[in-house]
């Protein structure tokens, strides 16, 4: 896709939405998840880790990962926590043991 796409859905860049997706708002679907979802989120990402947190409680299965030295890139910048509990959660769900 070329670069006028993501200007008209999204706008000019991550920070500022400001295109056709400037009020597009599915939050209220998040409860009919129920697939065991990992929210990530990492203390100097640009998304907020709070409302990455609040996410896993709107899921059915959801589970949040905090990455208090991680980026958007947890898996590079905050590799001790990430990893561990990225493992945890696929075991988990692999065995039927999940558990919020």
């Amino acid at each position: 896709m070329n670069q006028s796409f993501y200007v008209t859905m999204q706008g000019p860049s991550e920070f500022g939405i400001a295109g056709k997706l400037i009020n597009w708002d599915v939050s209220k679907e998040l409860p009919k998840i129920k697939t065991p979802t990992l929210t990530i989120g990492g203390a100097h990402d640009t998304m907020d880790p709070e409302h990455m947190k609040w996410m896993s409680t709107q899921v059915q299965n959801g589970r949040y990962l905090a990455c208090p030295d991680g980026s958007h890139m947890a898996m590079y910048d905050d590799q001790k926590n990430y990893f561990p509990g990225l493992i945890k959660f696929i075991k988990d769900v692999d065995a039927g043991s999940f558990k919020k």
